[in-house]
């Protein structure tokens, strides 16, 4: 079962941060989740649209300069990074899961990852690009068929893994809330991948490899990592 660092290590650094990033590095993590939204031509890791609960700044991204957002606090005197500082720092070193929150212009995307594969040391194997946005996720794979897509869902569709089969995506990812065996099941029979977010407690990690999940989203991914080693 893969754990990826949800954030990061966002249970001992600033969420989406360099700082948290290499924190996950450090803990050996199989893969990092980080959160993108588009500020003109940059995109930007951050979870919310609003900057007060992450940084010292008020109000929307979209209300304030690259520049000024650059001086903002992310925690920990960390500043929001931009995707290619956080593709230059983990430099293909494990898997990398790309959760689009809020993007406009999905080339922005696939151009960082072009260039992350010719100079970074990455592969297209390395990137899943994620969404709640699935009508954005098809429009990927019709821009690049190859690149691996993960559906995110924050409930139990009744066609279970259906909607995910049906866009071409390589996983279900899935709210830890609303997981059970039969979801799993279903995902394994469609070919799909299933992973689970966000999973911190040793029960649920014993559970979700009893159902032999694919990997987890994980807070404190040392920590994931050790429960499931024990």
């Amino acid at each position: 079962m893969l754990v990826f660092a949800h954030r990061g290590a966002s249970a001992d650094a600033p969420e989406n941060t360099l700082l948290a990033i290499n924190k996950a590095l450090e803990q050996g993590c199989d893969g990092i989740e980080i959160d993108v939204h588009q500020h003109g031509d940059k995109l930007l890791l951050i979870h919310d649209h609003w900057l007060h609960r992450t940084t010292n700044g008020t109000g929307q991204l979209s209300e304030h300069s690259f520049e000024a957002l650059q001086q903002l606090d992310a925690g920990l005197g960390e500043r929001i990074p931009t995707l290619w500082q956080a593709m230059a720092l983990i430099a293909g070193r494990c898997i990398l899961n790309i959760e689009i929150k809020g993007v406009s212009d999905v080339q922005l995307v696939l151009d960082n990852i072009e260039k992350a594969i010719h100079e970074l040391n990455f592969t297209l194997e390395h990137f899943i690009v994620s969404s709640f946005d699935h009508h954005l996720l098809r429009s990927i794979k019709q821009h690049n068929p190859d690149l691996k897509i993960g559906a995110l869902t924050a409930s139990k569709p009744i066609d279970y893994a259906g909607f995910a089969q049906a866009l071409g995506a390589y996983s279900v990812n899935a709210d830890v809330t609303f997981v059970d065996e039969a979801f799993v099941l279903d995902a394994k029979r469609r070919g799909l991948k299933f992973f689970v977010y966000t999973v911190d407690q040793p029960a649920d990690l014993a559970q979700l490899a009893s159902w032999q999940v694919d990997g987890v989203f994980s807070n404190g991914p040392g920590k994931a990592k050790m429960v499931i080693t024990d």
